[in-house]
């Protein structure tokens, strides 16, 4: 095998294209034979697989997407486990194509049809992927759980900023709407939306002796118990995102820590996907 050849299925998944082999000095006479003798298994015209490896996640979703041609790129959830943003492949791959190509789906994935900005795409490890901030948007709507994987973005990949850039200049593509909710709630103002959503949950849990806004040591806490000093504060889905505010935060909650009370803290994400589990820790502090 050329070491040209040799390159392309290490870095490339066992995956390569008719117009790669013949960069690598292959004839359709030599591919065809490789394809024959079983070497090679055709995933979809022009797009090969080289047999002696095991076929990946990676390998599927590489070989889907080249399967519609240069300027497909891998979009949704496969985008979301080609960044690393989850830990599973999707059982479908989604791939983007201009809006102008034709031909039909191709069986195990889905195409979705618009053109796409240069700020949106990207080449990682030799394939075209929607750029990280898209793909975190669309992915997050794509899944259950969706607001965790957005959070985690914002805290360890992106900036807020970079998402709602991407948001709109995608307008109108499937889940856009669903999209716009989650960027409010990590966006200035989330914090108030996440006070609300959190009395709203104590008020429908029978929750009493609390007060909103309750000044303690010169500062107002979100949620104040003053019969058995436990303080709750609640914070947007990106707040870990700030670190000046991050920082700030914790002044403040060590200040308020040190005159006596107890404080939980609580993100947006955790009274959307586990209000049960606030709601328990809650009456766990004030009846301790």
């Amino acid at each position: 095998m050329s070491p040209v050849l040799d390159e392309y299925l290490r870095e490339q998944d066992g995956v390569l294209t008719l117009a790669q082999a013949q960069a690598a000095g292959l004839s359709k006479h030599a591919v065809n034979r490789r394809v024959l003798s079983g070497q090679w298994r055709p995933c979809s015209r022009g797009v090969y697989f080289a047999a002696d490896r095991p076929f990946t996640d990676a390998a599927r979703i590489r070989a889907s997407v080249w399967s519609y041609g240069a300027h497909a790129a891998a979009s949704g959830l496969a985008a979301a486990f080609w960044h690393n943003l989850t830990q599973f492949a999707p059982d479908i791959v989604e791939v983007t194509v201009p809006r102008n190509s034709s031909g039909r789906s191709h069986p195990g994935s889905r195409v979705r049809r618009r053109d796409l900005a240069p700020d949106d795409v990207v080449e990682d490890r030799r394939l075209r992927a929607t750029s990280l901030p898209l793909t975190v948007i669309e992915a997050a709507v794509r899944r259950r759980g969706g607001a965790k994987l957005m959070d985690s973005a914002l805290q360890r990949h992106v900036e807020l900023r970079e998402l709602w850039q991407a948001h709109l200049r995608n307008k109108g593509r499937y889940g856009s709407p669903a999209a716009r909710l989650l960027l409010q709630a990590a966006s200035d103002g989330a914090r108030s939306q996440a006070e609300r959503l959190l009395l709203k949950l104590l008020r429908e849990a029978g929750i009493t002796g609390w007060q909103a806004n309750y000044p303690v040591g010169g500062y107002k806490v979100d949620v104040g118990f003053p019969d058995v000093t436990v303080a709750i504060e609640v914070d947007g889905l990106a707040f870990h995102s700030d670190s000046d505010n991050f920082h700030a935060d914790r002044v403040r909650q060590n200040n308020i820590a040190l005159l006596g009370w107890q404080v939980l803290r609580f993100t947006w994400l955790d009274l959307i996907e586990y209000p049960q589990r606030v709601i328990a820790i809650i009456r766990k502090a004030i009846s301790a």
